[in-house]
C-alpha cells in the first residue's frame, strides 16, 4: 500500500486536490471517501467531478444514494450512509464497480467486501477550514498514478 498525507487549508484546495485525482482516474476504478459527516466529501467529489469533466452541479447523494454523471467517463457518486451492511449488497452497489466508469463511495464501512483494487481518501478535520487527506493507494493502479503525482512538481505546488 502507498500512502500520501496531504494538508488543505480550504474546500476550494480540498476540490483541487480532488480535481487532480479526477484527471487520472481511468475506466472502472473505485474510490473510496473516508471521514466524519461534514469533513468535505462533498468538496472533495465536486473536484473529482470537474476533474473528469463533468459540468452538471454535483451534490451529496446521501438521499438518492447513487448520482451518476457524464463526463469523460461516467462518474458513479455512491453514498451509502443511510443504508444497513445488508441494504448495501441487497441494491447490488458493486454492479457499478465494472460499469464502464469510475465510482466515487462515500460510506465504503457498509459494504461487507471492498474491491482489491481502489484508491481510499479519508479526510479529517485539522481546523475550521483545514483539513487532512490521506490517501492510500490499494492495488497496483492507483499505486502507479501516485508515485507519479508524488514526483510531479505540480501537484505539490
Amino acid at each position: 500500500m502507498t500512502e500520501w498525507v496531504i494538508d488543505t487549508s480550504s474546500p476550494g484546495e480540498t476540490a483541487a486536490w480532488g480535481e487532480l485525482l479526477g484527471r487520472q482516474a481511468e475506466t472502472d476504478e473505485k474510490i473510496w471517501l473516508l471521514g466524519s459527516l461534514g469533513a468535505g466529501k462533498t468538496h472533495f467529489a465536486k473536484g473529482f467531478a470537474r476533474g473528469l469533466g463533468v459540468t452538471a452541479m454535483v451534490n451529496s447523494p446521501s438521499f438518492t444514494i447513487v448520482k451518476e454523471y457524464e463526463g469523460r467517463l461516467p462518474l458513479f457518486h455512491i453514498d451509502l450512509y443511510r443504508l444497513s451492511e445488508e441494504e448495501a449488497e441487497e441494491i447490488g452497489i458493486e454492479e457499478y464497480f465494472e460499469a464502464g466508469g469510475v465510482s466515487l463511495l462515500e460510506w465504503p464501512i457498509r459494504l461487507e467486501q471492498w474491491p482489491e483494487d481502489r484508491l481510499e481518501v479519508e479526510i479529517q478535520y485539522t481546523g475550521e477550514t483545514s483539513r487532512q487527506l490521506t490517501l492510500k493507494a490499494v492495488g497496483e493502479r492507483w499505486k502507479e498514478k501516485m508515485k507519479e503525482l508524488q514526483n510531479d512538481e505540480n501537484a505539490r505546488n
